[in-house]
């Protein structure tokens, strides 16, 4: 839809290095299908920045919904993270931005994609955090991957609030893990069928344990000791667990905080 503003800005590397090539597309992990064109984010901001203050901006981003509603897969992974970033970027009264993120939140499919809208979502710590709350509940429950990967990672973003704690501890004990559908393959369903496209890195729903996994340890070096006696008393699933003592080793923030 976007592809003529896109294509100038693909980065040069992408197209003349193989292994450049093959790791970016690696390190995003979209499903098969979804084109990457290879752009870097700071450029789609940019242009998504220049996108948002088009007199037309309103339209474009219901031009992305019909053509996503017409065909899924038309849209690259590039399109789908600059419809997110001008959504983020745009203008607009919040009841009409959260029309917008509604119909937003059905085409994520990928971490990057989600990942990089939530992260941008500045309009929303102007907001009551109540209607932000109430808005994330639908989706904590959601039998899609990304959509409740997007519930937890807008949470973690806007809610990681003394007094929010108990709430958001209890919602994440209240994630269903195995109702929630993934369209990656685990590890050893890959194995079997002998490809290497749309594999989770661990046990599907990877994202969602991950992003889980993620919030934990943004909660340990804000709240150390409040968030080490939830996780020893909490009923997620022990690859959770492991994958929150895993970030929290690796993050700078928490490497030398003990996680349990």
């Amino acid at each position: 839809m976007i592809t003529d503003l896109l294509t100038p800005l693909i980065c040069p590397r992408f197209l003349s290095d193989e292994r450049y090539r093959r790791g970016h597309v690696r390190i995003i992990n979209a499903l098969p299908g979804r084109r990457i064109m290879g752009l870097h984010v700071p450029d789609m901001k940019r242009l998504a920045k220049q996108l948002a203050r088009r007199d037309d901006a309103s339209g474009l981003l219901r031009g992305f919904v019909q053509e996503y509603a017409t065909d899924p897969l038309s849209l690259s992974y590039e399109e789908t993270v600059v419809w997110g970033l001008t959504l983020n970027a745009l203008k607009c009264p919040p009841e009409e931005r959260w029309a917008l993120v509604r119909d937003y939140v059905p085409v994520l499919d990928n971490w990057g994609v989600c990942d990089t809208f939530c992260c941008n979502t500045k309009w929303a710590s102007r907001l009551p955090r109540e209607e932000v709350w109430a808005f994330l509940q639908p989706y904590f429950d959601s039998s899609r991957e990304f959509e409740v990967r997007f519930a937890v990672v807008m949470t973690m973003c806007h809610l990681l609030h003394a007094e929010w704690l108990p709430r958001v501890f209890a919602r994440l004990e209240g994630i269903g893990f195995d109702s929630v559908r993934s369209h990656y393959l685990s590890p050893k369903e890959a194995r079997v069928r002998g490809v290497s496209e749309g594999v989770a890195l661990g046990n599907p729903p990877y994202y969602v344990r991950m992003s889980v996994a993620w919030l934990l340890a943004t909660a340990l070096a804000k709240f150390p000791d409040e968030t080490r006696a939830f996780v020893r008393r909490s009923t997620l699933p022990e690859d959770v667990k492991r994958l929150y003592v895993r970030k929290a080793r690796e993050s700078f923030r928490t490497r030398g905080v003990e996680a349990l």
